[in-house]
């Protein structure tokens, strides 16, 4: 680095020499020997580069951690908020389904319709979702350095994400809503 980019204090002769080894304390204890008898006033300093590297990683590396963290967790409470909605929903039309039951419709015609109603809220999230994250990346792309505005690989994992997850979380009300007894939810009404 030039001299000029460092304080008046620091403007001093010195050097800087990386050493690659397998045992850093053996070199270390070497180069302070030889440098000790050749030239008995001069100060050195030894640092570990990887361990330097470490340590200016560590505020990145517990963001990265913080963010992770709260993703499981912001993916636990879409879970729990799908599966509660759904059940809601379902409990809603109890006395359609049981009269679809009481008509003739199967366990699995039942289960695939709820699924299928699903799968279509599903896919009008989607839509939105992508069209509200594109404007919003575009304005984060003019105060973020180094962030796409469209990431098709970051949108398509999220999507299938959520995919995953809205299917995980409709498994047990759409099973459970297949297993209604057309005379109890009959009698309900």
């Amino acid at each position: 680095m030039p001299i000029a980019q460092f304080p008046v204090a620091a403007q001093q002769r010195w050097l800087a020499i990386f050493i690659a080894s397998r045992a850093p304390t053996t070199a270390q204890l070497a180069v302070r020997h030889v440098l000790g008898q050749k030239h008995p006033g001069i100060q050195v300093q030894f640092s570990d580069f990887q361990q330097s590297i470490f340590d200016r990683l560590i505020g990145d590396r517990m963001m990265a951690r913080l963010s992770g963290f709260f993703g499981v967790l912001a993916t636990l409470l879409v879970v729990v908020g799908l599966h509660g909605v759904l059940s809601y929903f379902l409990a809603r039309q109890r006395s359609e389904i049981g009269i679809r039951m009481a008509l003739g419709a199967s366990r699995g015609r039942v289960v695939a319709a709820v699924l299928r109603s699903t799968c279509a809220m599903l896919a009008a999230g989607l839509i939105a979702g992508t069209m509200l994250a594109l404007i919003a990346t575009r304005g984060a792309a003019t105060v973020l350095f180094g962030l796409k505005p469209w990431d098709p690989v970051t949108l398509a994992g999220a999507a299938v994400l959520l995919a995953v997850v809205t299917i995980l979380a409709s498994i047990v009300p759409s099973i459970r809503a297949g297993n209604v007894n057309p005379i109890d939810s009959l009698r309900a009404e």
